[in-house]
């Protein structure tokens, strides 16, 4: 397929211009034809070098797309024209000509579905299934109503458990920015000015500071390069099947952050499986799909090891307690839910009682983060203060005494 900028006069005589993907410029005209517009010019769309780090469009983009789109689909306006006018109003350039390559597939003859499938750094699976899905059964405005919501819901929980990995990280920053500064110049003014008091033997908390001080001037390039190192080789580590299981298994086993992962595992794990139930996706698609958006290894190969055991004819509560990814609890609602005929109704329920279990998990966890880096803080900083402030109390209290 290849994209040609077409210009075309309407049977009132205003000229339309649009992009289509064809196979050659024959097959441009054609369809230009058949939609009761006559052929002024078609030409190749000429290639631009384009730099993008990674797909150039954020989930925000995404979502607020996704609203937009599911309100003028139920106002009853044509995917061709809803598709031009968000393009055309879409403040990200980049997702702009995205969509406007969208519209050109749908106007060349694919499916809504077909065409998003051509962006996968853009839409993922889960959105090209979900609309597939709403174009066989009718329900198109429903199912991207109902998309926008989950979108919604998965970004709102993302941000929770981001928000409360930045507190930490950037504390710790700030500290070793603080403490490298003190080492390297200010520590060394002191030693200079004790030294011109006459050399007196120090106490040793003042030297040990001293020393480590000395110490990090001397070897900070070294320790630069090997922060550098390490993080290159934490990379190449986790590129590989097995670093990337054992890493996102500790991950889910860490002392105060693992539960709360789990809990999200939980959550986005009900949430994605009782959206598509409900937009009618077939169960073991849904499984590979909700495997493909774990985000963690380790969940990803539980789940498809769910899936494996279903297509077997098994149901879903019993391979799933055997992964021990989610609670008791949690298991016995699927059980239920699957005797009942109501599984996607108790998945959902299931998300949102655990999405409220990830805020006060979060809030406990950021409560108990806060007090224990300011004890931190203070006795790293407080404690090389008073080592360096030690030999002018001593000096004090000589002075008193003479």
């Amino acid at each position: 397929m290849t994209a040609f900028v077409w210009e075309a006069r309407g049977r009132a005589g205003e000229m339309k211009t649009g992009v289509m993907e064809a196979d050659d410029q024959a097959a441009v005209e054609s369809r230009l034809k058949l939609q009761l517009l006559t052929p002024v010019s078609v030409r190749k769309q000429p290639r631009q070098l384009e730099i993008v780090i990674g797909s150039g469009v954020t989930v925000t983009d995404i979502v607020v797309f996704t609203r937009m789109f599911a309100t003028m689909i139920d106002s009853g306006l044509p995917i061709v024209q809803c598709l031009d006018i968000l393009s055309g109003q879409s403040e990200n350039k980049r997702f702009g000509k995205i969509l406007s390559q969208v519209k050109a597939s749908v106007e060349s003859g694919l499916t809504l579905s077909d065409s998003l499938a051509r962006h996968p750094k853009v839409f993922d699976d889960l959105f090209v299934n979900l609309i597939a899905a709403g174009e066989a059964g009718g329900i198109l405005d429903g199912i991207l109503q109902r998309l926008s919501v989950y979108m919604e819901k998965a970004m709102k929980l993302r941000r929770k458990v981001k928000g409360a990995m930045v507190y930490p990280i950037s504390i710790i920053g700030i500290a070793a920015l603080v403490v490298t500064i003190l080492l390297t110049k200010v520590i060394p003014v002191f030693e200079k000015m004790f030294k011109d008091f006459g050399g007196a033997a120090l106490p040793m908390p003042t030297q040990v500071v001293i020393k480590i001080s000395h110490g990090l001037a001397h070897f900070l390039p070294y320790i630069v390069g090997a922060l550098i190192a390490a993080s290159i080789g934490m990379r190449a580590i986790l590129r590989t099947k097995r670093g990337r299981e054992t890493f996102d298994g500790l991950l889910l086993k860490v002392l105060v952050l693992g539960p709360v992962l789990r809990k999200v595992v939980v959550a986005r794990f009900t949430r994605t499986m009782g959206t598509l139930l409900t937009a009618g996706v077939p169960i073991l698609d849904a499984l590979e799909i909700c495997a493909k958006t774990a985000g963690n290894v380790v969940v990803q190969n539980g789940i498809m090891s769910v899936r494996h055991q279903i297509s077997e004819g098994k149901d879903m509560a019993t391979p799933l307690s055997q992964t021990n990814l989610m609670p008791a609890m949690v298991v016995q609602m699927i059980g239920v839910g699957e005797q009942t005929g109501a599984l996607d109704a108790m998945l959902s329920k299931i998300a949102d009682f655990y999405e409220e279990e990830v805020d006060v998990a979060v809030a406990a966890m950021t409560s108990l983060i806060e007090p224990i880096m300011m004890v931190f803080l203070g006795a790293v900083i407080g404690g090389m203060v008073v080592a360096m402030y030690l030999p002018i109390f001593e000096m004090a209290g000589n002075m008193k005494t003479g």
